[in-house]
């Protein structure tokens, strides 16, 4: 039983929406985001962007209360005001390669995170876990959702989309080649509806946002611990966007790395050759069409690496993936890239033409080699989780992108 819940949402003014939420603040470039605050000053980015400086370069907690203050000044002169009532929203976006993704905001339960009902797929790191987490500490408020999917329901779909009809709210706008729409549930039937149909839901799995819901659990535990709240303090829950499986879109995630890790290109061929069947397919990009075929390019060509039956394992749902086997048989013992987090040398592409982009790192000699990975599909990422298992880091690509304070949790 998944328990999502409504919440009061803190949320852009309709003077201000259509400029309002932004991209992930890592993803802007120095100018992208000078033009930003220059162009949208009452923008999410405007309460983020806190650039360390000598006065508190070393002192997190101060810019973490500066976000806060800002937070709060944003609320005052109303640019953020918060809803009424609790309320689902649904959220919509459509993309301008034509992708249309559309779920459920909400709050998900720090409880369902520690029992399993929320399944993840990734490692987490400590370190990246505390320091959100004392900055949520701070702040008191998720403006990221974390995504989840679930297994495709009729029940829900239609509550969903029963709820959606009767909407009180909807809002409509374009950022770049976006465009958005949302609606407000506030309606106690349909609020009922769609929380007993994710009642009947027996997982939910998380896609993307491990790190987020990692440190809203860490931090639940100890406020729960110090404060002695309740499972439903506010604090014990954590804002996610939840759409289906079918909805959910994972993009291939490929590799290109520096250097033969020392070798030519004739004992790094012959090494290959080991554990891989290889097939030339000349100079012109070549992409794969199915599981088990790696795509390589060096020197002008692309090649199709498949693992050797004899080196072939099925004993887990890890072992048959490509990223598993591109790093267990040619990464890590040819290469010498054992930690694909950290490795300086190793980088990562993808996009629908990667087999382009491969070929011109490599071709200017920015990269010695690439390798082009099939995409892993939602049911592996599934599979994964439910046997409590872990992927190889930068195994999935996965749309869509969400976007930071379209709806604002506050705890």
């Amino acid at each position: 039983m998944a328990k999502i819940s409504p919440f009061k949402a803190v949320r852009p003014s309709k003077e201000v929406l259509p400029n309002f939420s932004s991209k992930s603040y890592k993803t802007y470039s120095e100018n992208e985001l000078k033009k930003e605050l220059k162009e949208n000053p009452t923008s999410f980015l405007s309460i983020i962007n806190i650039k360390k400086n000598a006065s508190f370069s070393a002192e997190k907690s101060k810019r973490y209360k500066l976000v806060k203050d800002r937070f709060e000044a944003f609320k005052r002169s109303n640019v953020l005001i918060e809803d009424a009532v609790p309320s689902y929203y649904l959220y919509e976006t459509i993309q301008a390669n034509g992708l249309v993704f559309c779920g459920v905001i909400a709050t998900a339960s720090v409880e369902d995170y520690d029992a399993n009902i929320i399944k993840k797929h990734e490692a987490t790191i400590s370190k990246r876990e505390n320091t959100f987490k004392n900055y949520l500490q701070t702040v008191r408020f998720n403006a990221a959702p974390v995504l989840l999917t679930y297994a495709d329901d009729l029940s829900l779909e239609t509550s969903i989309q029963n709820a959606k009809e009767k909407a009180s709210e909807f809002h409509s706008w374009t950022t770049g080649n976006e465009t958005h729409k949302l609606w407000c549930i506030d309606n106690d039937l349909d609020i009922q509806c769609i929380q007993n149909a994710f009642k009947k839901i027996p997982s939910l799995y998380i896609a993307d946002g491990h790190h987020r819901s990692a440190s809203s659990a860490l931090l639940a535990r100890e406020l729960t611990q110090k404060e002695h709240t309740t499972s439903h303090a506010a604090c014990n829950h954590f804002l996610t966007y939840l759409i289906p499986e079918s909805q959910l879109k994972i993009h291939d995630y490929n590799r290109v790395i520096k250097d033969l890790n020392g070798l030519n290109t004739e004992t790094f061929l012959a090494q290959i050759s080991i554990d891989f069947e290889l097939e030339k397919k000349g100079p012109k990009p070549y992409k794969s069409s199915k599981k088990h075929d790696i795509t390589m390019y060096l020197e002008g060509t692309f090649y199709s690496l498949s693992l050797r039956a004899i080196k072939q394992n099925s004993q887990s749902a890890i072992h048959q993936l490509d990223t598993h086997i591109l790093q267990t048989h040619l990464l890590k013992p040819i290469l010498g890239i054992t930690n694909v987090r950290t490795n300086s040398r190793i980088g990562y592409i993808h996009g629908v033409n990667s087999m382009e982009q491969i070929k011109a790192t490599v071709d200017c000699g920015d990269h010695a080699v690439g390798f082009g990975l099939f995409p892993i599909e939602t049911k592996e990422l599934m599979a994964i989780a439910d046997s409590n298992a872990v992927m190889p880091p930068k195994s999935t690509y996965i749309y869509p992108k969400l976007r930071s304070g379209i709806t604002i949790y506050e705890f």
